[in-house]
């Protein structure tokens, strides 16, 4: 069973990302307040602890996760694929895509963009399938 360990937004695409105890996850909205949140194919985005340490001890660098720009920070689950579900307390999020690394991972890091590719390190992309509050703490599984 992994633990949610990360919640964060931006309030304006480009935005610093606000660090979060608990957050509400809507069909809708995706995390309330997140700019990206309406996206249709990525309201909400997830960084895999193992891989983002993997990628960091790569580039010889620690660098907070949120350098990755992701929503929500989770450890001990394997990376899913296309089509899976996740299950953080009463949420279900429905896996969309690879988060591709983008120019501003290496803003943040020379050579971290090149670090996240392989085996999906720099995350998910979901929707959502079932809204509620999370907090950090939470179990997440894999439910599909």
């Amino acid at each position: 069973m992994g633990r949610l360990i990360g919640i964060a937004r931006a309030k304006e695409k480009l935005a610093p990302l606000e660090e979060m105890q608990t957050a509400l996850v809507t069909i809708g909205d995706g995390i309330e307040g997140d700019a990206r949140g309406r996206n249709t194919d990525r309201q909400v985005t997830i960084l895999f602890r193992e891989g983002w340490d993997a990628a960091c001890a790569e580039v010889g660098a620690r660098l907070p996760w949120t350098a990755r720009r992701a929503n929500l920070f989770v450890q001990d689950v394997p990376t899913p694929r296309t089509g899976a579900r996740l299950s953080i307390g009463d949420v279900v999020l429905q896996v969309t895509k690879e988060t591709k690394p983008c120019h501003m991972m290496d803003m943040a890091h020379m050579g971290l963009r090149v670090a996240l590719r392989p085996e999906w390190r720099g995350g998910v992309c979901c929707n959502v399938v079932q809204g509620g509050t999370i907090k950090l703490g939470d179990e997440v599984w894999i439910t599909r």
